[in-house]
């Protein structure tokens, strides 16, 4: 029994422990993972499977085609048809029998000759079934459509490319922003020890009668501050690990280490010779996106232009019929009758009361709008380029000018320490250092963060680095 317990605790702390799945990333580890596992990805990458299922449904369009059918009918009445009486010397003697046989309703007049023979034609049960090989010869709307096919599976490629470098600059902003609060969790928490042993200090001294107690005041003011700064921080980074989590597409409660520094990453990311690199707006997504839309816009010209042509199709048909009166078409003796018929059907447009006229200019209009946009969206890609290379720019001159303020406040607030420790400057001096103190650390961090996503943004520009699969 006591093993048995035994078992069962280890049996249940593995499940445990498989339940609370732990991961841990690098940067790069986090972007590869999330490249394949995003949310978004994962579709981006069924869209281009959806294309290419739907190019060769295209395709196929115009390859053979073999339709079978299979019918049944039993004519519970059937119908009845009228020969003329006058094509029969015993005129009387035929009606007398047709009624009897087929179970006509009786008439008690003789059949004048000008009169009609009711008749029924056919059995009444039968059975058919038919094949049919159909194909397309020629069809201008076919070969546009072979080619729009195509256009797609592109757009659905570059849409794809897209959403990796999205997803990419995705997942370096929600390390940035894990990493960002960690490193402010742990200079607030310091900034509190640090505030909690002046503030321990100088109590003990006013207790003594040896300074005033707004001392004392200024230094429990600054202590709240930080529990209210530590407090909404560490709300920010759980909310901040559940959005990486999301980024990589992982359970949102997964334990998540990140192993990368934000130090590490700042130096990593200054590259001033990056921003050399010139814009090929060929191979920017966005631009190739645009001229997806104006190729589409091209061949929805090309076919209303097609729809003027004539199609050709040809067909093969081959069936077989069975007849009776009773159900005996499974039986070995039935009779059956094949039939069999090859035939080109062509078909040729010819007035529309400029309907497709109204059409292919229609067409002309949306071409010459998108060839527009192709062009807007390169200007706009280029102002998104200088933009990106101005902002990067920027922030690696914001990051150094932080960095010397940090150094700078670290310096007046360690004087006034001292001052303050010495009677010199007063508590309100203090205080006014060491806020200033707390915003150059919480500067020279965000700093640090904004580089980062501005080189990220920069590289979504120039795609680099090339993500396409």
């Amino acid at each position: 029994m006591i093993k048995q317990f035994c078992f069962l605790i280890l049996g249940l702390a593995s499940l445990g422990s498989q339940a609370q799945e732990r991961y841990s990333f690098s940067l790069e580890e986090a972007i590869t993972f999330a490249l394949d596992s995003n949310y978004t990805a994962i579709n981006a990458r069924r869209d281009i499977a959806k294309a290419i299922k739907q190019k060769w449904e295209t395709t196929a369009s115009g390859l053979p085609q073999i339709n079978a059918e299979i019918g049944y009918q039993n004519q519970l009445k059937q119908p009845v048809s009228l020969l003329p009486a006058g094509a029969f010397d015993n005129r009387q003697s035929v009606v007398n029998t047709v009624e009897e046989y087929f179970d006509i309703e009786s008439t008690s007049s003789p059949v004048p000759p000008d009169g009609f023979i009711p008749v029924v034609f056919g059995t009444q049960q039968s059975v058919n079934a038919t094949a049919t090989l159909t194909q397309l010869i020629f069809d201008g709307s076919y070969l546009v459509g072979l080619q729009a096919a195509r256009a797609f599976l592109d757009f659905s490629e570059n849409a794809n490319e897209k959403t990796q470098l999205e997803v990419r600059k995705g997942v370096i902003n929600a390390y940035g922003s894990v990493l960002l609060s960690e490193e402010l969790l742990k200079i607030f928490s310091n900034n509190k020890m640090a505030v909690e042993k002046n503030l321990f200090e100088t109590r003990k001294i006013f207790e003594n009668g040896l300074t005033e107690e707004e001392d004392v005041e200024q230094l429990e003011i600054t202590l709240l501050d930080l529990e209210i700064s530590i407090q909404n921080t560490e709300r920010t980074l759980a909310i901040a690990k559940q959005m990486f989590n999301v980024a990589l597409g992982i359970d949102v409660a997964a334990n998540t280490q990140l192993t990368d520094n934000l130090d590490r990453l700042t130096q990593e990311n200054i590259e001033l010779s990056f921003m050399s690199n010139a814009l090929n707006i060929d191979q920017n997504v966005d631009y190739k996106i645009a001229y997806n839309l104006t190729e589409q816009r091209s061949l929805e010209m090309k076919l209303e232009k097609s729809r003027a042509l004539p199609s050709l199709n040809a067909f093969l048909n081959y069936g077989t019929q069975a007849n009776n009166d009773d159900f005996t078409f499974l039986d070995s003796d039935q009779r059956w009758f094949q039939s069999s018929i090859l035939g080109v059907n062509m078909s040729i447009p010819i007035f529309s009361s400029g309907m497709r006229n109204a059409k292919t200019q229609r067409a002309k209009i949306a071409l010459d709008q998108a060839e527009t946009q192709l062009e807007e969206t390169a200007q706009n890609i280029q102002l998104q380029y200088d933009s990106a290379k101005s902002n990067y720019t920027f922030s690696i001159d914001r990051y150094q000018n932080a960095k010397k303020n940090l150094n700078l406040a670290e310096r007046i607030e360690n004087k006034n320490q001292i001052k303050f420790g010495e009677g010199i400057a007063t508590s309100f001096e203090l205080r006014q250092a060491q806020l200033q103190l707390y915003t150059a650390q919480q500067q020279y961090f965000q700093s640090m963060l904004d580089l980062i996503n501005s080189k990220a943004e920069l590289e979504t520009v120039l795609n680099t680095p090339q993500l396409r699969n």
